[in-house]
């Protein structure tokens, strides 16, 4: 293995796979690059097996960058040997079979994030397995939307962003009621348990993201 303290310094005679890049594989946040000849090579025959480019979504990661994103103490990212590859236009259930042909070992499956995890390492197996798909590519998605309802923000938060329209909605409601306060006065004391209501909703929506955030997180260590 050889280490480059920036993927800009590996001379090209040396780079010996011609589907990837130093700069694919050098780590994300740092561009540091420790070069793992036996993982690029399998690397390299899995992307001549299934015949198409491979995105590589994160590969190398120094220790820097590794404790940044919350990768584990002991990740294969670590070791240069672990690719974290989009399955946005590959097969899964193809993809794996490749993978375990080529001799990666480490199979983690992210559909919610639309990659598999494949390294070097022990024969292990994690995550969530993929949907079928009507085709070997990923799905498409709806565009996003413009409305605030709609908002990818908002729906991201669940209860959370509920309550933040209402709450929104209760000011604009109390603004429009004190400029017609002489015909509807007596609504105006129902606002204040109104607003308790989406509070309690807001706080409900922050238990469920944080719940799910520490979910995520869990599952992303590898």
């Amino acid at each position: 293995m050889t280490f480059y303290q920036n993927w800009k310094n590996v001379p090209q005679r040396t780079w010996h796979w011609p589907n990837f890049s130093p700069a694919e594989i050098a780590c994300r946040g740092t561009g540091k690059l420790l070069v793992n000849e036996d993982a690029l090579n399998r690397l390299q025959e899995l992307r001549v097996t299934l015949g198409k480019p491979l995105i590589v979504n994160s590969a190398y990661r120094s220790p820097e960058h590794n404790r940044k994103v919350g990768g584990a103490k002991a990740s294969k990212h670590l070791e240069g040997s672990a690719f974290d590859i989009s399955m946005a236009n590959h097969d899964p259930a193809s993809f794996i079979a490749a993978a375990r042909k080529a001799g990666f070992k480490g199979i983690g499956t992210y559909p919610r994030s639309n990659f598999i995890h494949i390294d070097t390492g022990p024969a292990r197996a994690w995550g969530e397995p993929f949907p079928a798909r009507a085709t070997p590519f990923a799905p498409d998605q709806p565009p996003a939307r413009e409305h605030l309802a709609d908002s990818r923000t908002l729906k991201g938060s669940g209860a959370a962003g509920i309550g933040t329209i209402g709450a929104a909605g209760v000011e604009v409601m109390q603004q429009a009621l004190a400029e017609a306060q002489d015909a509807i006065l007596p609504l105006l004391p129902y606002l204040d348990g109104l607003r308790w209501i989406f509070v309690a909703l807001a706080l409900a929506g922050i238990a469920v993201t944080i719940h799910a955030r520490l979910d995520d997180w869990k599952r992303g260590r590898r």
